[in-house]
């Protein structure tokens, strides 16, 4: 456990940017319940709460085709801390809001800071570490992530029982004050390691792009997760029919099969730098999703709320993993001065996949049912799992390539220090022989 939390004690930096995370993400994720509560009261529509998702995780998208390299031109500082301050002046807003569309409006301005907050944190994540301290210290961010994945929703609801939306509101606000003020702590410095060299927003732009298609790094996370996001959706959308109809668990199962998912998302997340450190990319990545195609592929035929939780959680453990493994392929894929607009462009792709995939998976789960949605998501999963074998052990056949071709360079350098030494050996051998026969010599009697 001390080993784990190292990188928290060794570098007051990232400490702060592992709480200002865990502030900012528990702020985000009690303000999608809160929010969705409160815009389900005054409309009794399930239109307005597609408008508010679509809110949420569009911006995200649109960031990331257009606004991308913003996260590497500008202090990476700066951006999170006006990305909190954002966040807090929508919330402070809200009690005073009536309208569903000012809601869902200011959901928007939501969702386009926290477009911008979390690339920024995680491209900023390798400049706060050391080499050694890097898998451990993106272990714990996405655990701290994760935590607020449970605790976010849970307070919320508390909340929201006990005093309302706007309760909440004022406490989400408090949240990502709080986040700005541990960010503002940090040394600008520290948030990146390269000068940003812009050639204009739409070049840079492309250059973020091409990067992503022309790094086999970055590129299997976007084919293996881009994919895997497919399953997630599916899961997704068939979780609540699943828990409630199939099942008959009623809100109570539904949050108890929530909960282990959560449980199993911190799990994964914690212990994955050690797996990595043990096993390697390529077993942790593909084993990882090969878990969750498993966990829900068993899930989707089992005849309990019970039983569908545990295999949902030890789905989720490899799923935390495996979060992880993509954040690191993203930090050895992309250099510091293109790795904000790299990430960008990544979760734009997810989400957009991630929406997309949702409608098709609420027309399965109309057409066949919930079970079947999530019979289906188990077999994308273990596809996810056949690409991350490939891809990542061809990453590695790359660098064993590339260590190849250096190789001639070495051996050639051993050669020549071989035979210099050889040579040295050879002079001495002739130094000490003349030196022998000159003492004998010297030893001989005169005539």
């Amino acid at each position: 456990m001390t080993g784990r939390l190292s990188p928290l004690k060794r570098n007051p930096s990232f400490a702060l940017l592992f709480w200002a995370t865990a502030g900012s993400s528990v702020g985000t994720y009690l303000a999608a319940l809160a929010l969705s509560v409160d815009i389900f009261d005054r409309t009794g529509s399930g239109r307005w709460l597609a408008a508010l998702l679509i809110a949420d995780f569009l911006p995200i998208v649109v960031i990331g085709v257009t606004l991308g390299p913003l996260v590497d031109r500008l202090s990476r500082r700066r951006l999170m801390i006006l990305s909190d301050l954002v966040r807090a002046g929508t919330f402070v807003a809200l009690p005073f809001v009536d309208e569903p569309a000012l809601i869902v409006a200011l959901a928007a301005v939501n969702g386009i800071a926290t477009g911008f907050f979390r690339p920024a944190a995680w491209a900023a994540l390798p400049n706060l570490v050391s080499d050694e301290d890097r898998e451990q210290a993106t272990s714990l961010l996405a655990t701290v992530e994760h935590i607020a994945w449970t605790v976010g929703p849970a307070s919320a609801g508390l909340l929201l029982a006990a005093w309302g939306p706007s309760t909440a509101y004022w406490v989400n606000a408090a949240t990502f004050v709080a986040s700005a003020l541990l960010v503002a702590r940090i040394p600008g410095s520290s948030f990146r390691s390269d000068e940003p060299i812009t050639k204009g927003h739409w070049q840079d732009l492309r250059e973020g792009v091409g990067l992503v298609f022309t790094s086999r790094h970055l590129l299997t996370v976007l084919v293996v997760w881009g994919t895997a996001g497919v399953a997630t959706a599916f899961v997704n959308v068939g979780e609540v029919v699943l828990a409630k109809d199939d099942l008959g668990a009623g809100n109570i199962g539904l949050g108890f099969l929530v909960s282990a998912t959560g449980v199993g998302l911190l799990i994964g997340s914690f212990f994955a730098a050690s797996a990595l450190g043990k096993l390697g990319m390529t077993r942790v990545y593909a084993g990882a999703i090969a878990i969750m195609g498993v966990g829900f592929g068993l899930a989707s035929l089992s005849p309990t709320i019970a039983i569908v939780a545990v295999l949902a959680g030890l789905a989720t453990i490899g799923n935390g993993a495996a979060i992880v493994c993509n954040q690191l392929l993203v930090q050895r894929g992309a250099p510091d001065a293109m790795r904000g607009r790299a990430l960008a462009v990544l979760m734009s792709s997810y989400y957009a996949v991630l929406g997309l995939s949702m409608a098709g998976g609420g027309l399965i789960v109309d057409a066949a049912g919930a079970r079947v949605a999530w019979g289906i998501a188990g077999c994308i999963y273990l596809g996810a799992a056949v690409l991350a074998l490939v891809l990542t052990a061809r990453i590695r056949e790359v660098s064993v390539a590339d260590r190849a071709d250096e190789e001639p360079d070495g051996l050639e350098r051993i050669r020549s220090l071989m035979d210099e030494i050889e040579e040295t050996r050879r002079r001495e051998r002739i130094a000490a022989d003349i030196g022998v026969r000159t003492r004998e010599a010297e030893s001989r009697p005169s005539p």
